[in-house]
């Protein structure tokens, strides 16, 4: 079925998720199913969907967060439902990524309209956007492979969020709060020792010359900002 579009729907609800790949399967979709986020995001990174469909609340990692974490590097659709129909969630859902937001119950019918819609819309570059390439570096979203200037270095989880976020941001001047925010969540923009520390780790992995970095240039009193050349 790899020439029909690939949906991920991610509920933890079991009855939801029959539905959804029985209708979907129906109308032509190569559907897989997750029950939450964490295990979402590893099928993802394995199978590189067309389309995600997201419940709000689940164990584990709600769709919030898995919103926030595959935006922070794939433009893939997502389509987020909701029993909660209130404008505000609407909107944190849409600031977090969502493309469309669909409130439970929904008629199958509405959903699969949705769904056509959002495909049309979509960029059709899934391979692509899987690799960041840029000046001395090269970023293999889907393993997680990491090459400097043609040499592989290995980062923790945590480093390679912040070097990913650095590179998809490069030029840009990235102040203490915003960093934070992205890589560590709202919880920890008023933590900026993690940022020394693996600003610290980063530098002796990428630069040339550690105590004078020419990739992570600090920004003083603000931040940083990220240079992809020598």
């Amino acid at each position: 079925m790899s020439e029909f579009k690939k949906i991920l729907v991610v509920d933890d609800e079991p009855q939801i998720l029959r539905v959804l790949r029985r209708s979907l399967s129906a109308h032509r979709f190569d559907v897989r199913v997750a029950s939450d986020g964490e295990s979402a995001l590893d099928l993802f990174r394995n199978w590189l969907p067309d389309l995600v469909i997201t419940d709000l609340s689940m164990p584990l990692m709600d769709g919030l967060k898995l919103c926030r974490e595959l935006r922070k590097f794939s433009e893939v659709p997502i389509i987020v439902l909701s029993v909660k129909g209130e404008e505000k969630t609407k909107v944190e859902a849409l600031d977090a990524g969502a493309d469309d937001y669909v409130t439970k119950p929904f008629g199958i019918d509405e959903l699969l309209a949705r769904v056509r819609a959002t495909l049309r819309r979509a960029p059709n570059d899934k391979i692509e956007e899987m690799r960041l390439e840029i000046g001395d570096f090269l970023i293999d979203l889907a393993t997680y492979q990491v090459f400097v200037r043609g040499k592989e270095i290995h980062l923790t989880p945590k480093e390679f969020e912040l070097l990913t976020y650095l590179v998809k941001n490069q030029g840009k001047v990235l102040t203490h709060r915003n960093l934070l925010g992205a890589v560590w969540g709202g919880n920890f923009t008023q933590q900026p020792e993690y940022l020394r520390v693996f600003f610290g780790n980063l530098r002796k992995k990428i630069e040339l010359n550690p105590s004078e970095p020419q990739y992570i240039l600090t920004e003083p009193w603000v931040g940083y900002r990220f240079n992809p050349f020598l």
